[in-house]
Parts: C-alpha cells; sequence; structure tokens
C-alpha cells in the first residue's frame, strides 16, 4: 500500500474549502414549475450555518446524533453539514423504508434530532415516537404545521451564528444502515476520515472539475450515493441537479446535461436495454446502420485492448459518430462523457455497449462498510469485466482459505476507508475484522497479474448443487436479464440436482412479440402459453451459452411482477432479497422440480 497524503481528512475541511472556494458557482440544481433553479456553494454556506446554529440551540453536540427520512434534496446535505460542524452523527434513511425499518434504526443510533421530508412522514414518525424517550424533536422539511414550535425554514434564524466544532478525522461522522438482504439492518460506523480520505483518493485519481455535473437519483442514504455525488462533488466544486423520479431520468437528463451519471448497474441496463429497443422498433436502414455503427466501435475497443489502431475503423467511427452514437448522447443531454458504476458488476456486454456510444463506463467496487470506494477504474488505468484497481491508500488481498480455488477466494480491504466498525454488535465486528485490522468484505474476488479486481460474487448467494459443483447466480442472472423480453431472474438450486429460475418478463416487449406472431394475449395468459414459453427458454440458452453446462437453467416459471423495494424483493439499492423471494415463490421452484 502506497504513501497516500489526502487533501481531507474531515467532512468539514470539505465544507470550509469549497465554500470558500466556490462561492458563486451552481452546486444543486431543484426542477420547480417546469424550469431549473440552483442554490450556490455560497448559499449552501450560509443555510448550513443557519441549521448548524439552529440545532446547536437545541442542545445538539459533539457526540450526538441526528436522523434524516429524505430522498435526495438540497435540504439532506445543509442538515447532514449542519450536524457535522457539530460534531455530530448523521443517520440518513430511505423514505421507501417501513415504519418498523425507521423505529429499530432511530432507536438503535440514539438518534436526538430527526430531519424528514415532510408532513406524511413527521405523522408516520409521531406513531411510534412514543417509543423513542431520546428523540427530542422531529423536524420537516416542507411547510406544514410546526411540530414542538419548531419550522425547518426558521431553525437558527434568530440566534447568533454558532461556530465549528474542533472535529477530528477519527470522529464518527455517520452511521449507514446496511440495507439488509437478510436480518436486521446493522448501523456501520463511518468516520469523518473514512469518507473524507475515500474523497480524496477518489479524486485523486479521477479528473473531476467545477464544470463537471451529475443527475442525482442513486439514494444519499446509500454510502456509494452519498461519499460520490454529495461529499466528492461538493469537494471538487462540481454541480448536482435532482431527478424528479426514476421514470423522468432520461427526460431530467435531457434538461440538465450531465457531462457523468453515476449509477448502479441495473440502470445502465435500462438503458441498454431502452437504446436496443428503439433500434428495433426503427427497423430497415437505421437499425443496420446503428448496428455497423456497433460493430465497428466494438472492433476499435478489441484493437485499442490489444494496444492497436486502425485508420479505417478510426475514420468509420468519425463518421458513425456523427450520425448515429451522438443522437442516442443527445437524448441524455449530449455532454456525458463518462458513467460511473458501482454497488454490483456490472455486465460486460452492457459496458461495452455504453462505451460504444462514447460515454465510458468506469467501474468500481466497495461496500457501506468501506465509505465504500475499494477499487475503481479510471482514466489511463481501466479493464472492462474488472472493477479496477485499488484506489490510494487501499489494499485487497485474496482469502482463498475462506471459498474458491487457487485465484479465487474471499476480498479483504485495508486501509483508510474500512469502519471503525458496527454499532453495538461486537461479535459481529469480530467475525469480520482480521487480526491486522483487515475487513472480510463476503464478496468472492480474483486479482489478475496488473492488480485489477474481478467480482465472482458473495459468499452467502453461492451454494452447492447436489453433484458438489458451486454456483454464484448473480452474473449468470444479470447475463439472462439481458434479453430484451426479461427484466430480472433468480436462480435456485441450493442442494438440487440441476438450477432453475424465476423469470420476470418484460410484458410489453413480450406482447410487441406476441402481435408479431399473431397471438392475442393477456398479460397472465403470457406466463403458460407454450410460444412465449420456448421464446424464453431460447433466450436463456443464448445469454447462457457460454457457461459451464453445470450451471444452466433446466426449468424456469414465469412471472409478471418484477421485484422491487414495493414489494420488499429489492433492498434499497436494487439488489434482490433472496429469503424474501424464495419465501414467497416457494411453490412455483418446487414445481419446477417435479
Amino acid at each position: 500500500m502506497a504513501d497516500f497524503n489526502p487533501r481531507f481528512n474531515t467532512l468539514v475541511e470539505i465544507f470550509e474549502h469549497s465554500t470558500r472556494q466556490f462561492g458563486d458557482r451552481p452546486l444543486f440544481g431543484v426542477k420547480r414549475d417546469e424550469s431549473w433553479s440552483w442554490m450556490n456553494y455560497g448559499a449552501f454556506g450560509e443555510e448550513v450555518d443557519r441549521v448548524r446554529t439552529g440545532l446547536a440551540g437545541l442542545g445538539v453536540a459533539k457526540g450526538d446524533v441526528v436522523g434524516i427520512i429524505s430522498d435526495n434534496r438540497p435540504e439532506w446535505a445543509i442538515a447532514a453539514y449542519a450536524a457535522y460542524g457539530l460534531g455530530a452523527s448523521v443517520v440518513p434513511m430511505y423514505e421507501a423504508q417501513a415504519d418498523e425499518a425507521w423505529q429499530y434504526i432511530l432507536g438503535d443510533s440514539g438518534t436526538k434530532v430527526l430531519f424528514v421530508a415532510n408532513q406524511k412522514i413527521h405523522k408516520r414518525v409521531d406513531s411510534f415516537r412514543a417509543e423513542l424517550p431520546g428523540l427530542d424533536h422531529v423536524i420537516a422539511f416542507e411547510t406544514g404545521p410546526a411540530v414542538d414550535d419548531l419550522s425547518y425554514a426558521n431553525l437558527g434564524s434568530d440566534a447568533s451564528l454558532t461556530p465549528l466544532a474542533e472535529v477530528e478525522s477519527g470522529d464518527i461522522a455517520g452511521f449507514v444502515y446496511t440495507s439488509g438482504t437478510t436480518g436486521k439492518p446493522k448501523g456501520v460506523l463511518l468516520s469523518h476520515g473514512n469518507l473524507a480520505n475515500n474523497v480524496s483518493a477518489v479524486t485523486d485519481v479521477f479528473p473531476l472539475d467545477p464544470d463537471d455535473r451529475t443527475l442525482s437519483f442513486l439514494p444519499w442514504a446509500h454510502a456509494f450515493g452519498q461519499t460520490v455525488e454529495l461529499h466528492t462533488v461538493l469537494a471538487m466544486g462540481c454541480s448536482t441537479a435532482f431527478a424528479e423520479s426514476t421514470h423522468k431520468i432520461v427526460a431530467n437528463l435531457a434538461e440538465v446535461a450531465p457531462t457523468m451519471l453515476v449509477s448502479v448497474p441495473r440502470i445502465f441496463t435500462r438503458i441498454y436495454d431502452g437504446v436496443k429497443k428503439k433500434v428495433a422498433e426503427d427497423g430497415g436502414v437505421k437499425e443496420r446502420v446503428f448496428n455497423a455503427a456497433l460493430t465497428n466501435a466494438h472492433k476499435r475497443q478489441e484493437l485499442a485492448t490489444a494496444g492497436k489502431t486502425s485508420r479505417w475503423a478510426d475514420l468509420q467511427h468519425s463518421i458513425f459518430d456523427r450520425v448515429v452514437f451522438a443522437q442516442v448522447r443527445e437524448r441524455f443531454g449530449g455532454n456525458l462523457k463518462y458513467a460511473i458504476s458501482g454497488g454490483a458488476a456490472i455486465p460486460v456486454e452492457v459496458a461495452q455497449f455504453i462505451d460504444a456510444l462514447g460515454m465510458t463506463v468506469f467501474e468500481g467496487y466497495g461496500l457501506s462498510e468501506t465509505s465504500p470506494i475499494v477499487t475503481a477504474n479510471w482514466p489511463g488505468t481501466r479493464k472492462n469485466g474488472s472493477v479496477g484497481k485499488p484506489v490510494p491508500g487501499v489494499r485487497v488481498e485474496i482469502d482463498n482459505t475462506a471459498a474458491g480455488d487457487e485465484d479465487t477466494g474471499e476480498i479483504i480491504v485495508h486501509g483508510h476507508c474500512v469502519m471503525q466498525g458496527y454499532h453495538n454488535l461486537p461479535q459481529e465486528n469480530q467475525a469480520v475484522f482480521t487480526e491486522d485490522g483487515g475487513f472480510r468484505t463476503g464478496d468472492l474476488g480474483r486479482l489478475d497479474d496488473e492488480g485489477f479486481l474481478y467480482i465472482v460474487g458473495r459468499i452467502k448467494e453461492q451454494y452447492k448443487l447436489a453433484n458438489g459443483k458451486y454456483v454464484v447466480p448473480t452474473i449468470i442472472e444479470e447475463t439472462i436479464g439481458l434479453s430484451p423480453y426479461i427484466l430480472n431472474a433468480m436462480l435456485y438450486g441450493d442442494g438440487r440436482p440441476y438450477n432453475v429460475a424465476l423469470i420476470v418478463l418484460d410484458t410489453t416487449a413480450v406482447q410487441a412479440w406476441a402481435a408479431q406472431q399473431g397471438l392475442e394475449l393477456e398479460d397472465d395468459e403470457l406466463l403458460h402459453n407454450p410460444d412465449v414459453l420456448e421464446l424464453i427458454g431460447a433466450q436463456i440458452s443464448t445469454q447462457t451459452e457460454n457457461i459451464p453446462h453445470y450451471e444452466r437453467v433446466r426449468e424456469f416459471a414465469l412471472l409478471n411482477d418484477d421485484f422491487t423495494t414495493e414489494n420488499g424483493m429489492l433492498t434499497q439499492t436494487l439488489k434482490v432479497k433472496r429469503p424474501v423471494v424464495l419465501d414467497h415463490y416457494t411453490n412455483q421452484l418446487e414445481t419446477l422440480y417435479q
């Protein structure tokens, strides 16, 4: 692990640096009444000072905990940095969480003051507030009847400015509660040094400047969105616009024209699916030209990987880029230079496709417990299919005694990014920390000869077939999901003779295909129609033709209800909650083995 000299050691340093240096530059953009309005760095600093003063007046001091239940918005960042400036810790939660989850997190963390997005959430919190004697105040960002005579808009406005506290690198900045695919969420304790050093490491290798802009839709309650899109953007003087909703991401991209997109693989897969479907719908000459452009782009990628070039391929690309790919990029604002992907492995085919469009994908890897960035691809240091090399100040080792073979094993992380521990869970801490302070990630991976890390899957998700062969399902599921007729897939086969799968249909695409075949089928009829079953079987076979025979899907059941956060089958970071899905679809899965 090479020497690392971070430019920032606390989030308070980032706040002071950025509000001083970038005062007149835009920071946060919000769409109101069909137009975008922007808050600059100077106004942000003034609002943080006001709210910090208000929190101090409520008795918040160093070591206290301030909670936030809200989707991303300027007030989220203002409340968080106000708390950091007092030496308090921040506990973020999702709006789309159950009351029971909020109650557990608020009680476990010992939250003293809670900010909520609106009066509706305020009322939900009130329903269990009697069970939280340590929660002194609840303050809604949006206007409405004040509770405890508190109003966010007036908080601290009539008091003398409270100065910034003396905050040190080792002080706890926040709790990030794991989304919990199993069991209760665990409070990951992240220090100011964890977060600020992680920001420093990312900015050491990634070329961000004040002209860069992103569209924010990845929740800041998750470590990836918070570190990259809030703290890093703030540190570098960049700007962030807030997406109106996940359904309006593409429309907002065109309006905001960001230079970078920070997301999880599922969003990039949706872009891939959307563009491919649009090209197929156009058909004819347009489809042939697009496919020719794509083939040429892939050829250039292959040559570049081999350290070669082709003048003919470059000439064709210059034409194709102007008449084909530029039109696609215009749908996303026309300025996208690069896309940053994290949270899970992105399928290589999707990454190559986004690259071909002229929007370079830089994939990284990390966890809440690692602040979160462990490895990343960056300009000049990049391999598609890998999650990059360790960022400055971080070291990765592979423990092949935990699982896997000679080259594959559990990923262990060392360095400034490793959390301080799980809150009030000493046994959990003992299980995940090595004697020399490394963090056992629970992820399977391998390092190549150049130090690039490749993710294989989660140890807990790995299972053994009846023949003794191990299967890591996630990459297979993602590959199957690249079919234009499939929204989602989940494999099952633990202790069984072969793999089966639950397949969520893209009913719109399958209905269109059925109409072309002269079939008139309702959504429920699609699930059992022999022609549809044959189509999906062929799609699964095509998508998995390059994996070992024992890993392939032998039988499958079709679903038309997707896995979502609303039905509890996805985490807030869009990962499948396998136990929930298995419990819900046990009968369908068992039938596949009869």
